[in-house]
């Protein structure tokens, strides 16, 4: 059983920071491929990040060049830093993981919305 919780969401002003976090085991986080989406009421989904087990992480370009990614050292926590954060990107926000069999799709922005397991979400609003 994949089990991901997401925190960090909250309020910000424009051109402010927030950092997300997805907790999960540390054989999830070193052995899945894990991604993040938003939800915007409509409904309107963007896959929006996606990063491999050996570090490489692609992103929307909606996002790109403000969002980075990171993990702890135990390796249980991988984290969304969001920087210049910007009234449009508040939104739900979802952890979604998923294995990679041998032959299957490489982990990136496009197979986000194809990962199977997924967190209840966290929201993030941001203010003009």
């Amino acid at each position: 059983q994949v089990q991901l919780l997401e925190s960090g969401g909250g309020s910000v002003q424009a051109g402010g920071s927030l950092r997300l976090s997805c907790s999960s085991s540390e054989y999830v986080l070193r052995s899945l491929c894990m991604g993040w989406y938003r939800e915007t009421p409509g409904p309107r989904i963007e896959a929006i990040g996606a990063v491999d087990t050996d570090g490489r992480a692609s992103f929307s370009p909606s996002v790109k060049g403000r969002f980075t990614f990171s993990r702890d050292v135990p390796n249980t926590t991988l984290y969304l830093q969001m920087e210049n954060l910007k009234p449009e990107d508040s939104a739900v926000y979802y952890c979604a993981a998923d294995y990679r069999p041998p032959g299957a799709a490489p982990c990136d922005i496009n197979g986000v919305m194809s990962l199977a397991y997924r967190g209840r979400g966290t929201q993030v609003t941001v203010s003009p």
